[in-house]
């Protein structure tokens, strides 16, 4: 696990380009926090990171929000409305993760219909605009990525935002 504190919603975004520039098909981040957490801001961040254009928004209504560039698509998921796990099955997310990689806010909500390797990302409120960050890998392929996210994210990190493991 890798904690990590940001100091202001520009911050929370710079951390998300950074794991943004990481992802690929197939790779599932699963979002959870409480409401204002910084979810939404994050995926801003991802989805930049990964080289989208488009405008990212909060998909609540819509329930997913594709971002395009133009060798993929990236899928941001808000589980939050859905009634559980058996609502997100019928959504196709194996369709989702073999075009792209597919970000969950609200996972904990649907979490026995995702994928039991995962890297999960809880975000938690401290302060104005301080948010607490913990990165966990769930499986293999995520201890790698985080790996890959810790080493960059050591070169450009603000002074004060890492904490021990």
């Amino acid at each position: 696990m890798l904690e990590i504190t940001t100091h202001s919603a520009d911050e929370t975004r710079i951390l998300g380009r950074t794991l943004g520039r990481l992802l690929a098909t197939g790779d599932l981040l699963a979002l959870e926090g409480d409401l204002g957490s910084g979810k939404t801001t994050l995926v801003q961040g991802i989805a930049a990171g990964w080289g989208s254009p488009d405008r990212v928004t909060s998909p609540t209504f819509v329930l997913i929000n594709v971002y395009r560039r133009p060798e993929g698509r990236l899928y941001h998921m808000d589980a939050y409305r859905l009634g559980g796990p058996a609502e997100a099955a019928d959504l196709d997310l194996d369709a989702c993760l073999e075009s792209g990689p597919l970000v969950v806010e609200w996972a904990e909500r649907i979490r026995d219909a995702l994928p039991d390797h995962f890297l999960q990302v809880r975000l938690a409120w401290q302060e104005a605009d301080h948010r607490l960050l913990q990165l966990v890998p769930h499986g293999g392929h995520y201890r790698l990525l985080l790996d890959r996210f810790e080493e960059t994210w050591r070169s450009i990190q603000p002074a004060g935002s890492r904490r021990p493991r």
